[in-house]
């Protein structure tokens, strides 16, 4: 059993969760603090992401990380380097399917956060990042912590946009969910259902020792 998919999508999944986990914070503290017109418009651009069938967003994101578009062009061009069709490419698919749902949870976050503990901590003379990251940050774990075990989830198992713009290359840019696909194509559902119950156990072990972690803090909490 080759067990090349299941690494390529461990790492695409955890680099795409590292990068929407900040990139998610910083457009949901930013957002929160915006005028209501100009949020509800930004939260719209935002989140469509999440409602668009995954093949939209992957032909969109062809049509700009295309060797022949504005941005793979340039980066071609500059750098030498395709954005698609390669194994990083999944990562710009996990990235932008995934973020609304770090966004979205982070946002809601913020948005319940006490703010009289903020001005508190400022007529102390605390820094703002430093207010930012051991009061606002901890006050809002639990939905951050949701955010990103569903962020990792769903980068773990996106297929749509992934297939459009990393394709399927044995031992390349497979991942497990393009591998379900294929072997199911070919007719080889017995090693298709392997990866399904390899993808089901990695997700379910994953969500468990998160549940365990909430338990603990709330334990810790109340002590």
């Amino acid at each position: 059993m080759d067990w090349f998919p299941l690494w390529n999508s461990l790492r695409i999944a955890a680099i795409s969760t590292v990068l929407i986990f900040f990139l998610g914070i910083a457009a949901a503290y930013c957002i929160a603090k915006l005028p209501k017109l100009i949020k509800g418009v930004l939260d719209v651009i935002l989140t469509l992401p999440l409602v668009l069938p995954p093949t939209v967003v992957g032909y969109l994101l062809l049509r700009l990380l295309g060797p022949r578009r504005i941005i793979g062009a340039w980066a071609l061009e500059t750098f030498g380097v395709r954005l698609v069709m390669v194994w990083w490419s999944a990562i710009f698919a996990a990235v932008v399917v995934a973020f609304p749902l770090m966004y979205r949870t982070a946002r809601g976050a913020f948005e319940s956060f006490d703010e009289t503990l903020s001005q508190s901590a400022q007529t102390l003379g605390l820094p703002n990042a430093w207010i930012f990251w051991r009061v606002r940050m901890p006050y809002c774990r639990q939905g951050i912590l949701a955010g990103t075990v569903l962020a990792f989830a769903r980068a773990l198992g996106e297929y749509g946009a992934t297939s459009m713009l990393a394709g399927y290359t044995p031992g390349k840019t497979a991942t497990v969910s393009t591998a379900v696909y294929q072997l199911w194509q070919i007719g080889d559902d017995a090693m298709a259902f392997r990866w399904v119950l390899v993808n089901v156990a990695i997700s379910a072990v994953f969500l468990l020792t998160v549940n365990l972690l909430e338990d603990r803090q709330r334990k810790g909490g109340r002590r």
